[in-house]
């Protein structure tokens, strides 16, 4: 029978149960080649929510020699492999989630922790062992008695590296995982060490603990990443199924760009999937408390930063400072990569640049504005479902009036003096409408580029396409003829319903004290008779 702390396959059972799963099994494959070789110990720290936790579940059901596993794995991707069964319950396991247990035992994390495994060790061998004994010498103890190597699980292992304060108790803590993945013994009875986490792991001074661990982060995780999270492919398989728009969802849920590979948040895809709505899901299940705890630091540049992303751009981050905790953030850099780490910011390893992955991401960003100091900004965009609901009614002039606070709020941050800083401002005064508009920004059309082309999702109900021009000291009207002429229009050919034309003017000198004006006329032609134009051209 294996050790465990938790029931051994009872983890698997539920996600391969459930009316949503997606096959990750192949990772087995990944450590199987892993398995009682130097390279045996690895460490995964991603965001919450990206599927670590489903993994240890599958994990520990696989290796489990306490449980038959073989209809779990009935018709699963890891079964094509030649080493499938060779490795299929065959080993002694320990699985620990540390959080639950340092909600209960914050100062004596280390015994607690112990007396758990040796209770499940006294129930399986009784008095034969000496329990006295260090812990690492206790399972070697078992391993000589069975000849049966572990693998070791820890859920959360980084838990008590980012709640305590207390160097001595980390100490303690460290050296505890020193004895299970890093002592003599250890290199006798450990088949496998898997250990999950947000933070990357922590180097610190004098502490060698857990440096032979291969680390898969945000930043960098290949092989293994689409592992972790769902892939594009797997979402549209997903879509077609349940029958949700996948545009609406790639929207809503994708953007973490690991590895040049898009992965999207799977709890929030599931939520979506059940709910047949979309929604931010994330800010259900995880607290907001550490978005504004970074983003009102006052380093240098770091409020610019977070403006530019909110406004759809990407902001160059040098990850490498960051000492992967949240106690010692000492530049503007630190507090991005620590957003990076916790799922709050995508990043493009490419270009080193960080980025807001998705709309439900940029929702939670809205909420973390609403305190701090960042209010001027919240109550901007407080206003954007009102502008979007002015433009749609066609209320130009409410429309110039809004544009205007978003332009007297991002002005200072966004260097506001041409067209593109202008787009920049329209971005962000039309904040909430990604979640039921693709927002496109210089759209291929006609004659040219239409400025930005607001293209309805299946879930925008009654909201129509809008093709906006932005001029700069010039007019709103000519923007409007711009349109026309250019049929900038076309960037939506094939789309038969109502389609507003929207022409915005800066005009940096102020006449009548109206430095904003706009236009708004509904499109009355026919799509069709530009197509036949087109045609005839």
């Amino acid at each position: 029978m294996g050790i465990y702390f938790n029931p051994s396959n009872e983890s698997f059972k539920k996600d391969r149960n459930y009316k949503i799963y997606v096959d990750k099994t192949e990772l087995l494959e990944y450590l199987n080649e892993l398995v009682e070789t130097p390279k045996n110990c690895v460490a995964v720290s991603h965001a919450r929510r990206f599927g670590k936790s489903h993994a240890a579940g599958m994990i520990d059901a696989y290796y489990s020699l306490g449980c038959d596993s073989s209809n779990l794995f009935e018709n699963t991707k890891i079964t094509e492999h030649a080493d499938y069964k060779k490795y299929m319950n065959q080993y002694n396991v320990i699985h620990l989630d540390i959080s639950s247990v340092w909600d209960f035992h914050k100062e004596d994390i280390v015994e607690a922790v112990k007396e758990r495994i040796i209770d499940d060790f006294k129930e399986e061998y009784g008095e034969d062992l000496n329990y006295s004994k260090d812990i690492n010498l206790l399972i070697n103890d078992i391993y000589r008695k069975t000849n049966t190597p572990f693998v070791i699980i820890i859920d959360e292992w980084d838990c008590v590296i980012r709640n305590s304060d207390d160097k001595a108790l980390v100490h303690q803590y460290l050296q505890f995982l020193h004895s299970l993945f890093k002592s003599e013994e250890s290199k006798t009875f450990l088949a496998l060490g898997y250990i999950t986490g947000i933070l990357p792991i922590k180097k610190i001074w004098d502490e060698s603990a857990l440096n032979n661990f291969c680390e898969y982060t945000m930043l960098k995780s290949k092989p293994i990443t689409k592992f972790y999270g769902f892939t594009e492919e797997e979402v549209k398989e997903l879509c077609k199924k349940y029958q949700l728009d996948f545009d609406s969802v790639k929207a809503w849920y994708n953007g973490y760009l690991i590895d040049g590979i898009h992965m999207y948040n799977p709890n929030s895809v599931v939520q979506a999937l059940l709910d047949q709505d979309f929604d931010s899901y994330w800010k259900n299940t995880s607290s907001f408390a550490s978005i504004n705890t970074f983003i009102t630091m006052n380093y240098a540049g770091l409020k610019d930063d977070v403006m530019m992303m909110l406004a759809g751009g990407k902001v160059r981050v040098n990850t490498s400072t960051f000492q992967n905790d949240f106690s010692t953030i000492a530049s503007k850099d630190d507090a991005l990569t620590a957003l990076i780490h916790l799922g709050y910011l995508g990043y493009d390893a490419d270009r080193k640049k960080a980025f807001i992955p998705n709309y439900e991401v940029a929702s939670a960003f809205e909420s973390a504005l609403q305190v701090g100091g960042w209010s001027e900004i919240a109550k901007a965009i407080s206003h954007c479902d009102e502008l979007l609901d002015e433009t749609i009614d066609g209320n130009a002039e409410r429309v110039a009036e809004l544009i205007e606070i978003a332009h007297d709020t991002y002005t200072s941050i966004l260097k506001y003096n041409d067209e593109n800083s202008l787009s920049c401002v329209l971005t962000m005064a039309y904040f909430t409408a990604p979640a039921y508009y693709n927002i496109i920004r210089e759209m291929p059309a006609m004659k040219g580029f239409a400025d930005m082309v607001f293209i309805p999702r299946k879930n925008a109900g009654f909201r129509p396409a809008m093709v906006v021009e932005l001029k700069y000291d010039e007019s709103a009207d000519s923007a409007i003829t711009q349109i026309k002429e250019r049929r900038y229009h076309g960037a939506l050919s094939g789309y038969s319903d109502k389609i507003l034309l929207v022409g915005v003017n800066y005009d940096a000198a102020g006449k009548d004290k109206k430095r904003h004006t706009c236009v708004i006329e509904e499109w009355p032609g026919d799509i069709l008779e530009y197509r036949e134009d087109r045609k005839e051209g």
